[in-house]
């Protein structure tokens, strides 16, 4: 009878919650994508203004709600000094977003090195990653956002490597 209700809470009361890394070089839209993700997909919240986003120091969070799955989305900042700290985040990743910023020319070469040195950790082995060329019609960029979406829900949905972790509906 335990295992009936507990079943039954579990598919009531609880989404299966997914990590989600927003990766890539200072500048290149990490905390603007976020900002979009999250105007599109929760229904209440408004947003902040774009032109007011600043560099990250550390991260930002935000969760969204897509079906049964919770999105909890660590903007981390891509300063030099802050790269070396994205590794700690890597083993409780489900997905990983790499962004970059498609109009800064001179710096495609250095995002190329920390994507590369991204890539070669064995800790997001099995991890699905989504590259997300960003600013390609700037200014007020959105395209892209609704499907990078969906698609890295399908993927840490179905990404047998990564367990979700279930948390109650608040």
């Amino acid at each position: 009878m335990y295992t009936l209700l507990s079943g039954l809470y579990k598919y009531m009361f609880q989404k299966e919650e997914f990590c989600v890394l927003i990766l890539g070089l200072d500048n290149a839209g990490k905390t603007t994508f976020l900002e979009q993700t999250k105007t599109k997909f929760s229904k209440n919240y408004k947003g902040m203004n774009l032109s007011k986003i600043t560099t990250t120091v550390g991260l930002n969070i935000g969760t969204i709600d897509v079906g049964k799955a919770r999105l909890m989305f660590w903007d981390l900042g891509g300063q030099d000094e802050l790269q070396s700290l994205w590794d700690k985040y890597y083993a409780e990743s489900h997905g990983v977003i790499y962004v970059i910023d498609s109009t800064d020319e001179e710096r495609l070469s250095e995002s190329k090195e920390a994507f590369e040195k991204m890539i070669t950790s064995e800790m997001l082995d099995g991890v699905p990653l989504l590259v997300l060329a960003n600013k390609q019609d700037v200014p007020d960029c959105l395209d892209g956002v609704n499907e990078g979406i969906d698609w890295m829900v399908k993927c840490v949905v179905r990404n047998i490597h990564r367990p979700p972790r279930q948390k109650d509906i608040t």
